[in-house]
């Protein structure tokens, strides 16, 4: 058994800093990084990159909607040409510093709501996967397992991943419990590791309904500014190791 471990990083901007992202770097195998819109800027998207090289770390673009005051969580009524453009415009810059950088873009991997609408929505999804086709034809394209994302990359012939998320709940038809619901996150790394072992040994997760569903992930997210987010990924991927699990990125994975 083989899988990616991922984390959204380089979401400081300015004098603001967020997320332990030196210490992440030590335990992730994919970085999905800010592109400025909802979060990150052009030093930190640099500095991003960097460490990323120096660790060995794959890099994603990580676009989302312009709403640095909502963190992209909030969704934002677009056309598909305008997602189309803001993806475009994204993905170019990210992968104008991987290429000073002298490293790849492994993967393009939508934030926050853009990630949700296009999770459900053909059309939003139709849009980012033709925006990533265009901008960078060999990236793989991570997608909610089973969703809409997926379908339309494969359509557009990009490679995908299959994304699940170790600290989320889930609802029954295989969505991300919504961020408004007070148990939508887990917090206690016991349970998250317990999600994410059925995820991967098991290729289930229990909703918070308490039923269980299919889930076969190649990748799993772990939020880079949520509490304590690098401890307890270091803690997971010493577990996954300690059952025979290979950790590798999505890219060495295909």
């Amino acid at each position: 058994m083989r899988i990616d471990i991922n984390a959204d990083v380089g979401e400081s901007y300015g004098l603001y800093k967020i997320g332990e992202d030196n210490e992440l770097f030590q335990s992730i195998t994919s970085a999905n990084i800010a592109c400025g819109f909802h979060a990150g800027d052009y030093n930190v998207m640099f500095s991003s990159v960097k460490l990323a090289a120096e660790r060995g770390v794959a890099v994603g673009a990580h676009p989302g909607y312009q709403d640095i005051q909502g963190f992209g969580r909030r969704n934002i009524e677009m056309t598909p040409s305008e997602i189309y453009n803001c993806v475009v415009y994204q993905i170019g810059a990210l992968k104008a510093f991987c290429d000073v950088n002298g490293i790849s873009l492994q993967h393009v991997k939508p934030h926050g709501a853009l990630y949700n609408k296009g999770a459900s929505d053909a059309q939003t999804a139709k849009a980012i996967a033709e925006a990533t086709y265009d901008a960078a034809p060999n990236a793989i394209l991570f997608g909610l397992a089973g969703s809409q994302m997926l379908k339309q990359a494969k359509i557009a012939g990009l490679k995908t991943a299959a994304e699940a998320f170790a600290d989320r709940c889930y609802t029954e038809d295989g969505y991300l419990t919504p961020r408004s619901n007070p148990q939508s996150v887990l917090t206690d790394r016991h349970l998250i590791l317990e999600q994410v072992k059925n995820i991967v040994i098991h290729k289930k997760v229990r909703t918070l309904s308490g039923s269980w569903i299919s889930l076969n992930a190649e990748t799993i997210c772990f939020h880079g500014d949520g509490e304590n987010s690098a401890a307890i990924t270091r803690f997971i991927r010493a577990e996954l190791e300690k059952e025979g699990i290979s950790v590798l990125s999505a890219g060495d994975m295909k």
